[in-house]
């Protein structure tokens, strides 16, 4: 890609003559170098799962965290640069904090969204800046508007969906999302498969250790955020191992 990019591609500002930004795509190769990230959306909630990749065994367990409450019933969680992720966590929580003390309510998630996307769209349209190099998947939950999932590029674009993936396995993860109808999922089957896609998508033979995190909004939290709830987080860890060495000893046959 540098190649050809040599002379477009040392600002955020120029066009390449067919018309591509190369220091997004770089950005968009930063997230693909990440641990996979997935996001469901059923019928009561949202689960977010993370594929934590373990680099070092002198860590502690909670290093590294990928997932974040954004406000009571928002979620949000990042593939990509980790550092870029956190200055997204607080412009976001900015945001939700200043819409709760202007209208005293949560931010609604669209309007969440489309705000935290102008904010990385805008470090794509100036020489002295660069792109994020992270992808973020938000999740919530209200009585009114039931469960929501968006999710937001390194270009700044934002869609809303019933299930997406990013980082290195982000292909992998959609063709195994495709299989299923998430919409009249039950929230034990919606923590369950993000458990077997997490376990099913990760490379041993890259990266040998990693943590299973999770988090989950929707009726069984009481529209409450949570990040690796009990029972609903040793129960995906348990399906994931389960449909893992399932899938191990077929292969040995």
């Amino acid at each position: 890609m540098s190649s050809i990019g040599t002379g477009y591609d040392l600002s955020a500002s120029q066009f390449s003559p067919d018309g591509r930004v190369f220091q997004i795509d770089y950005a968009c190769k930063a997230v693909e170098k990440s641990g996979t990230v997935v996001g469901l959306r059923g019928r009561d909630g949202v689960v977010l799962a993370v594929e934590k990749i373990v680099t070092s065994s002198l860590y502690e367990d909670d290093a590294g965290a990928r997932i974040f409450t954004i406000d009571k019933n928002i979620g949000l969680a990042i593939a990509g640069l980790l550092a870029d992720g956190r200055y997204i966590v607080d412009i976001a929580r900015q945001e939700a904090a200043n819409y709760r003390h202007q209208f005293e309510r949560t931010i609604p998630l669209k309007h969440l969204c489309e705000r935290i996307a102008a904010y990385v769209h805008a470090y794509t349209l100036y020489s002295a800046v660069r792109p994020f190099g992270v992808s973020v998947l938000l999740s919530a939950w209200t009585e009114d508007h039931g469960p929501q999932l968006y999710k937001i590029e390194p270009s700044g674009s934002s869609f809303g969906y019933f299930a997406c993936a990013s980082g290195k396995a982000k292909q992998q993860a959609k063709t195994e999302m495709e299989k299923f109808t998430f919409t009249d999922m039950s929230t034990e089957d919606l923590v369950q498969n993000a458990g077997k896609i997490i376990y099913q998508v990760h490379d041993e033979l890259k990266d040998r250790d990693f943590r299973f995190e999770m988090s989950l909004v929707g009726k069984a939290t009481d529209g409450i955020h949570r990040i690796n709830p009990k029972p609903w987080h040793p129960m995906a860890i348990e399906a994931g191992e389960a449909f893992k060495n399932e899938d191990d000893s077929d292969n040995d046959i």
